[in-house]
């Protein structure tokens, strides 16, 4: 009997089971019921005793849960789940948590659109208030609520949305501890992350700077370098002088030119002879009349336009790296609504040039724009017609209108944009991590060698973790941005906005001599980036922490290395000079059949119930883990067919074999291998130590696509070449010994290839498993190569016999009779070695053919096997 050792904290069980096979073993059905036995038997349940060393730990990725479902979740997760399971059947006990990432602004749209509000932090609470039953068809029309109830939408709609995915997750049979479940909005995860937020502030990794920043001018909010996303987009080059003192008209070519009155300098490249005599002096503006002096810098590009530019601030970060490292003065114009300064400038003293300002007011930006050119046509000052270009502009990933770049007070966290010490550093951390694909390392450091500021984590929305802090106000209400007020640890979460500042009460609120709390929330990659922390119990239960951090395994998209992952490191390394984990495994994209991404807006989207339903769970498992890790797949539902035949299979194969006899008792254990009397038998179980040694290198290196290929190509051959070939010796044909041999054999191989595909195919496996054994299948061990190792058997046997197999079908399918003809003779020639291998074997191969003889010919110099001369008997036409 085989040595049951269990994977995870499930009960060991070792009662043998009288086989219960179905009369009619069906796919359909699978899911629910095994869900449910997983759930009552605490199959996936985390032991918390458990030591360091003894568990496997993961970073799940938190979905979006405001987001819709689409098949890159099952692809994703059930890659992650596969390995879950290995490494479960490996001995681990595996810490698989899953977490809902519902703070931030994909909810916030979502609660907005879905029930037609808006939030208006100036509207009162009101307990008693009920959403429209039907949103407003005009955003104008939507209701205006409070911050407070516009909360407390989120909330509900976010514990909806959370239990549609989690429907799917356990629909596809994600091995998770749902006990372990986590909301990145929830009072554990603010209080974390406020806490780290702290930390990183006291520790001066955190600090608050006025500065440039890069604005969403429709949700009104600062967005991060790592949110960015570039778009081509049409656009025109015009071309304007500006003068010199004695006269000389010096040509810039801009695409902005409405940020002409924004224009603190001129710039080339100091090595450009053109301008060189330039350097140092000033010109003057066309329109607007003032002084600007020309500078001379290395990231002027010779070869674009004119080869001289504006700088203004600010019309993009190449702007702000100029206005920084040439220390040039502040003259911003556009505003966070997104529309230019309504006062006229006080450095425009020009009295047309007031004038010529007055036009461009209040206006937005588009509308600046045609004011200005307008402007220069009417003072003939444009050279020539505008440049039609298509160019790259930038724009917030979750933003439909470009960005604009706005002086404002933002928080930021320090992560090496401009401290080349603290760069290095974190591409030090990169190098401690294991990548799978290794060659995902690289996309990692080039982000961190790119970076040009630190990371940019205040929001100016309503649904997320407060920022910590408040301000004292001075005499005169002016409030002291130098010295904020810090909340103590223990009184986390806080929300300054409703709560007094440590020291003051509430009618000192807004009070010259009082306090005003920070009205802004963190990023929600700030909180994201803290999924160890959170799930790991950081603070609230150490010892808990330090059994599961850092942790194993980090499984995410290539798509966001530079947010969610760079994000995890740099704090990791701030709070811990740790790692975060020591794996990455990072999955590629779904493509459509066309090899183009899916995404919403392209409307190539597959929702996952359909090709459930249709092929069912472990058919699209199959699918998702065919895929190698760090491949970009295409949407195949072909290969989902292939995974359904596989799972049908399986039930089928297992079926056949246990209806001859097959029992847990014939399981082989131990050294004791003297039943396998048939060299055909120890020749399988000889190949299947292989098949479990590749499968299981594969797996630790976490190439699941391997290993399961190695399985599958074992299992086809088995059943479609060696199930045929004893059918007549386990029915009892040749005897009891014989017998009892290939019923070790079945019995062994269907044990070993049961625990091979269970952490792929997890519901036919299981179903198998609980028809003839105890428990679980995925509460055993995973198979060892050793436990075959007695097995003196040669796996060349099975292709020499699967060959001649091959050569008598062949000759029936051409000759068109079917495969119960009978042959009265044939002849098999072919290597010496082969011909022996097939001689051992030549019973079965003549029952499973039904050939009354077989000629056997050793050719010399022959190099492969030859079916010939063979003799059909009444043959049946098809």
């Amino acid at each position: 009997m085989a040595e049951n050792t269990v994977g995870t904290d499930a009960p060991e069980q070792s009662r043998p089971v009288t086989p219960n096979v179905p009369e009619k073993p069906a796919l359909e059905g699978l899911e629910d019921k095994l869900n449910a036995a997983w759930q009552a038997e605490r199959l996936y349940h985390f032991d918390e005793s458990a030591s360091r060393d003894e568990v496997y730990s993961i970073d799940t990725p938190p979905p979006t849960a405001s987001g819709s479902l689409h098949v890159g979740h099952m692809f994703s997760y059930t890659q992650t789940d596969v390995m879950a399971r290995f490494q479960r059947m490996c001995g681990k006990k595996v810490f698989y948590p899953l977490g809902w990432d519902d703070n931030g602004l994909p909810t916030e749209r979502r609660v907005q659109n879905y029930y037609g509000v808006r939030c208006d932090p100036s509207q009162p609470y009101d307990p008693d208030y009920t959403p429209p039953a039907k949103p407003a068809k005009n955003q104008r029309d939507w209701d205006a609520i409070s911050r407070r109830n516009f909360i407390e939408l989120c909330e509900k709609l976010t514990v909806e949305d959370e239990k549609v995915f989690e429907d799917l997750f356990t629909r596809l049979g994600l091995s998770v501890d749902w006990r372990q479940t986590y909301r990145t909005i929830d009072d554990d995860s603010r209080a974390a992350s406020q806490r780290a937020f702290l930390r990183d502030v006291r520790s001066g990794n955190a600090y608050t700077a006025d500065a440039p920043t890069l604005w969403d001018i429709t949700f009104r909010t600062a967005v991060a370098q790592a949110e960015l996303e570039a778009k081509e987009r049409p656009g025109a080059y015009y071309r304007y002088p500006f003068t010199t003192a004695a006269g000389e008209k010096v040509f810039i070519e801009t695409t902005r030119p409405e940020l002409l009155p924004a224009c603190v300098a001129l710039v080339a490249h100091p090595e450009d002879e053109r301008y060189q005599h330039l350097f140092g002096q000033t010109v003057t503006s066309p329109l607007f009349s003032v002084e600007v002096e020309v500078k001379a810098h290395q990231l002027a590009d010779p070869e674009k336009g004119s080869g001289i530019a504006m700088i203004c601030t600010f019309g993009d970060m190449t702007d702000v790296t100029w206005w920084r490292e040439l220390q040039l003065p502040t003259r911003a114009l556009i505003g966070r609504d997104g529309r230019f300064a309504r006062e006229t400038p006080e450095w425009i003293t020009d009295e047309a040039g007031r004038q010529h300002y007055q036009q461009l007011a209040g206006k937005t930006v588009h509308s600046a724009k045609e004011a200005v050119v307008e402007l220069l046509r009417q003072q003939d000052l444009l050279d020539g017609e505008p440049t039609q270009i298509t160019h790259a502009v930038h724009f917030y990933e979750k933003g439909d209108k470009p960005l604009e770049v706005v002086t404002s007070r933002q928080w930021y966290i320090r992560n090496g944009g401009r401290d080349a010490g603290r760069r290095e550093e974190l591409i030090g951390r990169g190098r401690q991590i294991d990548w799978h694909p290794s060659f995902m390392r690289s996309r990692y450091e080039n982000w961190v060698e790119g970076l040009n500021g630190d990371w940019l984590i205040s929001r100016q929305r309503f649904f997320g973790v407060p920022i910590p802090v408040w301000y004292r106000l001075d005499e005169d209400g002016n409030p002291d941005y130098e010295e904020p007020i810090l909340p103590e640890e223990h009184q986390l979460p806080v929300d300054p906005s409703s709560d007094p500042a440590p020291g003051y009460s509430e009618e000192l609120r807004g009070v010259p001599g009082g306090f005003i709390g920070e009205q802004d929330v963190l990023d929600t990659w700030a909180t994201s980036s803290l999924t160890p922390q959170i799930a790991g119990r950081w603070e609230r239960d150490n010892e808990f922490f330090t059994r599961v951090f850092p942790y194993d395994l980090r499984p995410q998209g290539h798509d966001i290395i530079r947010t969610w992952l760079f994000a995890t490191v740099v704090r990791a390394h701030s709070l811990h000079e740790s790692v975060p984990w020591t794996n990455a495994a990072i999955s590629g994209w779904i493509l459509d059949p066309d090899r183009k991404k899916m995404s919403k807006s392209k409307g190539n989207v597959v929702v996952p119930d359909d090709v459930l339903d249709r092929f069912g769970t472990d058919a699209v498992r199959y699918w998702a883990a065919s895929a190698k890790l760090g491949a970009d797949t295409a949407f195949e539902e072909a290969q989902m067919k292939i995974g359904r035949r596989l799972a049908i299979k399986l039930l089928n194969a297992s079926k056949f074999a246990l209806n001859l006899g097959v029992t847990e008792a014939h399981v082989l254990s131990g050294d004791d291998v003297s039943v396998l009397t048939e060299p055909l038998d120890r020749a399988l179980l000889s190949r299947l130590a292989t098949v479990v040694e590749q499968a299981t290198e594969h797996f630790a290196a976490y190439d699941y696509a391997r290993a399961l290929q190695v399985t599958e190509s074992f299992f086809w051959s088995f059943t479609d070449d060696y199930v045929e070939l004893v059918k007549d010796r386990a029915y009892g044909a040749r005897g009891e010994q014989a017998q009892a041999s290939v019923l070790a054999a079945l019995a062994t191989t269907l044990d070993k290839v049961l625990r091979l595909f269970a952490p792929i195919l997890p519901f036919a496996t299981d179903e198998v498993w609980r028809w003839w054994r105890t428990g679980s299948v995925h509460g055993q061990a995973w198979p060892q190569a050793e436990d075959l190792g007695g097995i003196d058997g040669d796996p060349a046997l099975l292709d020499a016999v699967g060959e001649a197999l091959s050569g008598l079908r062949r000759a029936k399918s051409d000759a068109k009779v079917k495969q119960r003809t009978e042959i009265l003779s044939a002849r098999i020639a072919g290597p010496a070695q082969a011909v022996e291998h097939i001689a051992s074997a030549q019973q079965d191969v003549q029952a499973a053919t039904k050939a009354r003889s077989l000629e056997l010919v050793s050719g010399e110099g022959a190099e492969e096997i030859t079916v010939t001369d063979v003799e059909l008997a009444d043959p049946e036409q098809v």
